[in-house]
């Protein structure tokens, strides 16, 4: 078999081991926050990194854009200053959890992608997010590691490849993006 058809195939499989009534749930989650002008606050390292800023992206200008209801939503790992300062002089361990004692509050979110699930420093940040009454979501890959026992949502790509994993986090947070850029927006009466 080709290597792009296996890499296909093997795609596809970790796609049918998402669990889409997590996916559901999360998107009440976040409909909730916007309701309520809760803040949403999203992290990750090396791939997941860049999908968590990518998703902020989408929803903060995808998703609200042009809407009299927007979402106040924030990728800890945009500000390269302040990560790199903590890394720096602190520990790179406390680089989203000390953002969060900055500008989380009760009933706000983290979305926090792992693929591992294991990493330290996002797994400190959903410890500090769940002791102050955030809503946390996890995107974990493989058995879920510890994120996935530790977040109270967990969207679980089922997959050993790592590629495969980052892949259906994207998609995922696509589903989650896009049904408040196209399915609610064509639910709303004009």
């Amino acid at each position: 078999m080709p290597f792009p058809e296996q890499y296909k195939a093997e795609l596809i499989s970790a796609i049918e081991s998402i669990d889409l009534a997590q996916v559901d749930a999360a998107i009440q989650v976040l409909a909730k926050a916007r309701d309520e002008r809760r803040h949403i606050f999203t992290c990750g390292n090396g791939g997941s990194a860049s999908t968590a800023s990518h998703f902020a992206t989408d929803i903060v200008k995808g998703a609200s854009f042009g809407r009299t209801d927007r979402f106040r939503i924030m990728a800890l790992t945009d500000s390269l200053s302040t990560m790199t300062a903590y890394s720096n002089d602190v520990s790179y361990e406390c680089v989203y959890v000390e953002q969060l004692k900055n500008f989380a509050e009760p009933g706000d979110v983290l979305i926090a992608v792992s693929g591992s699930g294991n990493s330290p420093n996002v797994l400190r940040a959903v410890e500090y997010a769940n002791s102050i009454g955030c809503r946390t979501i996890g995107l974990s890959g493989r058995d879920g590691g510890c994120l996935g026992k530790i977040a109270q949502l967990n969207l679980q790509v089922k997959h050993p490849h790592m590629g495969r994993i980052e892949d259906g986090h994207m998609i995922i947070l696509h589903m989650i993006g896009y049904y408040f850029m196209d399915a609610e927006q064509a639910q709303s009466p004009e």
